[in-house]
């Protein structure tokens, strides 16, 4: 898949209106659904609604290629970049995991674009149905369902944009500069207009979850329980969202707010009190193979996942696969698993997932990589957004955090359990909540188990973001990037599971340096004064 013409780009707010001729969940082509006729018949409003996952698949990038942005692929790697687990091999990825950006690079600089592109051709979308369902061409439960899926995918891309641009919600409850949350759709001179008069100062971090959450309230009321079912009355799960979508990102957004009561009350419409844990909506739980939720996998761990196909896929400069797999394989391995986990002792060395979800590479070793993403000839590899192992998770770190005064939480010990036990089978190396002096062992714990079931899907940056301000979990003392191995330069000496000691070159980032986030681009700032530029760019 190629974009085949991109036509006048419109900046208006992080407002880019594009025609192209793309294909993410069927074969037909779809244009820009700017008018009524985009919504004259009910297929042609699915098909209107397939452009808005598509502009989430495979956004533009520098000359009209296809990298992934913002979440075909892209999501993924920029977030693990900007952590430490994984290590940039060459330059590809080396100013994003240096933190060497600056508001004319494009890695940052494309996510942002793509982002409000995405959400510009959702909002049309919404626009659309409610026009064709005014019009008899739809049902009104219909169009009630498009929005919701075009608002779900709304809040995901603008909740990946206040991560990246601005400062966590910790930092003065939400007081700092948030992002322009775009819920109107800029299709003319008039609404681009308007859209130049939106002023970033309008907007906190608050102000921008709170628009979030309501989006995600709406879709949590209008989706279905179960898989969306297209015209042609096939179920698609996993590829577009459900119920348990909407809530699942709603616990991710109030725990980076910091809401544990809110993660409480969202979490326990999917998890029963015990285990064995199956959401009671949609039917979700884990796998109980270590990597069955990998691949192109529909499974029921899989709650939401962005399609790539043989036919559609971010190519070989941008696709999991071919960025983060072994060359041995026919890879290209410029994302891979750093020391700094990889030696890392709590991660025990009979853990399955090391040897099930990783290989090695080199006699002795000195690369490792991960095989969660297997297709290296077609690309066909899911970009995982939310599994059931988040959910679980989420709930359980809520529940050691809420416990009374420093008791340690049994529900929460179990989640914690559901998710690495089905790695950790010695039943010697099992936790119990004897194994936790105090509810902050415990929070740690499942942090750690954060950084190893999450290794090489894109969430290091996400908890590095929400805990720089925590007092008790910061992952470096006074916040901020930890400092990380240096591009390409791991040995053999590095890598033991046992734990090792090495030299790591690429120095931390105190939260306090204006880099800990990324600058507005430059495109952005020229075209809409309104946009405030991050300090220090």
């Amino acid at each position: 898949m190629r974009i085949r013409n991109i036509s006048a780009i419109i900046l208006a707010g992080g407002l880019f209106l594009t025609s192209c001729q793309k294909k993410v969940l069927d074969l037909q082509s779809f244009s820009n659904p700017s008018d009524e006729s985009a919504f004259a018949t009910p297929d042609a409003c699915q098909l209107s609604v397939y452009g808005v996952y598509d502009a989430c698949q495979s956004g533009f990038y520098l000359g009209g290629a296809v990298r992934g942005y913002p979440f075909g692929a892209a999501s993924v790697e920029q977030g693990d970049m900007r952590g430490e687990d994984m290590m940039n091999q060459a330059a590809f990825f080396q100013i994003t995991y240096e933190a060497t950006y600056n508001n004319a690079s494009p890695n940052n600089g494309f996510m942002f674009q793509t982002i409000y592109s995405m959400v510009n051709k959702a909002n049309l979308t919404i626009d659309g149905v409610k026009g064709a369902a005014g019009n008899g061409v739809i049902s009104t439960a219909k169009a009630l369902q498009y929005e919701a899926e075009c608002r779900f995918l709304r809040a995901m891309g603008h909740h990946e944009l206040v991560l990246n641009f601005s400062r966590p919600y910790a930092d003065g409850n939400g007081s700092m500069p948030g992002i322009i949350y775009r819920d109107f759709a800029v299709k003319d001179a008039v609404t681009a207009d308007s859209a130049k008069n939106v002023k970033r100062s309008a907007f906190t971090v608050a102000a921008t979850y709170a628009k979030i959450l309501a989006d995600l309230d709406f879709a949590e009321t209008n989706l279905p329980a179960t898989s969306i079912v297209n015209n042609a009355g096939t179920a698609i799960k996993t590829f577009r969202p459900t119920k348990a979508a909407a809530i699942a990102l709603k616990m991710r957004v109030k725990m980076h707010k910091g809401d544990w009561a809110g993660v409480l009350t969202e979490g326990n419409k999917l998890v029963p009190a015990t285990a064995p844990f199956v959401s009671p909506i949609g039917g979700w739980t884990l796998n109980t193979a270590v990597d069955g939720a990998y691949g192109s996998a529909t499974t029921n761990e899989n709650i939401f996942s962005i399609k790539n196909d043989a036919t559609d896929n971010p190519g070989v400069n941008g696709a999991l696969p071919q960025m983060l797999g072994d060359p041995a394989l026919g890879a290209r391995g410029l994302v891979r698993v750093s020391p700094v986990i990889w030696s890392d002792p709590e991660w025990l060395c009979t853990d399955l997932r090391r040897s099930v979800l990783y290989r090695t590479s080199g006699t002795p070793v000195n690369a490792i990589y991960t095989v969660k993403y297997r297709d290296y000839l077609n690309s066909s590899d899911a970009a995982i957004q939310i599994r059931y192992a988040e959910v679980l998770l989420t709930l359980a770190e809520a529940e050691a955090r809420t416990a009374a005064g420093t008791s340690v939480s049994a529900r929460g010990v179990a989640l914690l359990n559901a998710v690495r036990n089905r790695a950790v089978t010695d039943p010697l190396l099992q936790f119990t909540v004897a194994s936790f002096a105090d509810k902050n062992a415990l929070v740690w714990a499942i942090l750690k188990e954060r950084r190893i079931e999450f290794l090489a899907e894109g969430k290091r940056w996400g908890d590095l973001h929400r805990l720089s301000m925590d007092p008790d979990f910061s992952p470096i003392a006074g916040g901020g990037i930890p400092s990380k191995v240096g591009s390409g330069g791991a040995t053999a000496a590095m890598f033991n599971c046992a734990g090792a000691t090495f030299t790591r070159s690429v120095p931390a980032i105190p939260y306090a340096n204006f880099r800990f986030i990324w600058p507005i681009p430059i495109e952005e700032t020229q075209q809409n004064a309104n946009y405030d530029q991050n300090p220090g760019y």
